[in-house]
């Protein structure tokens, strides 16, 4: 059954009308450009808040745009909202004053009639005060992951990630997942590139413990050079966010080749 709404907050060391600002006029700036943080991560080129009623919600791309929703309320410093394109919910995201500075909450909720929600906020908002942690200092520019990537598989990713977090000091563009939390991906950073946590599947196996992707420029082409030169395709070009496809080498590792953004050098 489709949860009636969900609700996440964040609080964030800045006046409510800073945080307004930040969040709708710098939201390219810290939305984190992981390969599942997109509706269609291949194409995407940029996240962008149309300000005012009647703006847009966007994901856009190089010679189109996705429209997320279209903005039906916005009073600046106080609250912003929205009603989706893309399921049936509206969506509230309030800037309250607080003695720390602001309290920045969204609401997500079913309209009445609906039938399809998808509640994303809650996975999401908290990259927001990790970017106003770091504004003042940090270069006005979008945050690209690199071309390689290392996937690690962990019996629990979770604890892995915190371990590599306090041990060998890597950090994440997103968040060290939380005791008791089972996120299904997390990704690590070492500069711009990425070092994804899996869940084990096949325990034993030297592919199950390590497996390399590569963002290319044509994902077709690349697949097809694959089939040619007789590489045992695991999965064939699919979509999930990304765009990508999984093979075995000629010593039963695992590769993942992924279509690249436009944006990344």
């Amino acid at each position: 059954m489709t949860e009636p709404s969900a609700t996440a907050s964040v609080d964030v060391a800045v006046d409510p009308e800073t945080a307004f600002q930040a969040f709708t006029e710098e939201i390219d700036l810290w939305w984190v450009r992981g390969p599942i943080n997109f509706w269609d991560s291949a194409r995407a080129i940029e996240v962008r808040i149309e300000p005012g009623v009647g703006g847009r919600i966007l994901e856009v791309y190089a010679d189109d745009a996705l429209e997320r929703g279209v903005i039906t309320a916005w009073e600046p410093g106080v609250r912003f909202e929205y009603r989706s394109s893309t399921d049936d919910t509206e969506t509230t995201v309030s800037f309250a004053p607080i003695a720390a500075g602001t309290r920045v909450t969204v609401v997500e909720a079913l309209v009445e009639g609906g039938t399809k929600a998808v509640y994303s906020w809650r996975n999401v908002l908290h990259w927001f005060p990790a970017w106003i942690a770091r504004r003042d200092a940090a270069p006005h520019a979008v945050r690209e992951v690199g071309r390689l990537a290392v996937a690690l598989y962990y019996e629990d990713p979770a604890a892995a990630a915190r371990w590599l977090h306090t041990v060998f000091g890597l950090e994440t563009w997103d968040r060290i997942p939380e005791e008791g939390t089972r996120p299904t991906w997390i990704e690590l950073h070492a500069g711009s590139s990425s070092i994804i946590l899996l869940r084990r599947s096949e325990p034993g196996r030297p592919s199950s413990d390590h497996s390399t992707w590569v963002y290319v420029d044509d994902l077709e082409a690349h697949f097809a050079q694959a089939q040619r030169n007789d590489a045992k395709i695991l999965q064939e070009i699919h979509q999930y966010g990304y765009r990508s496809y999984q093979a075995e080498d000629l010593e039963g590792h695992h590769w993942t080749f992924a279509q690249a953004r436009p944006t990344m050098q």
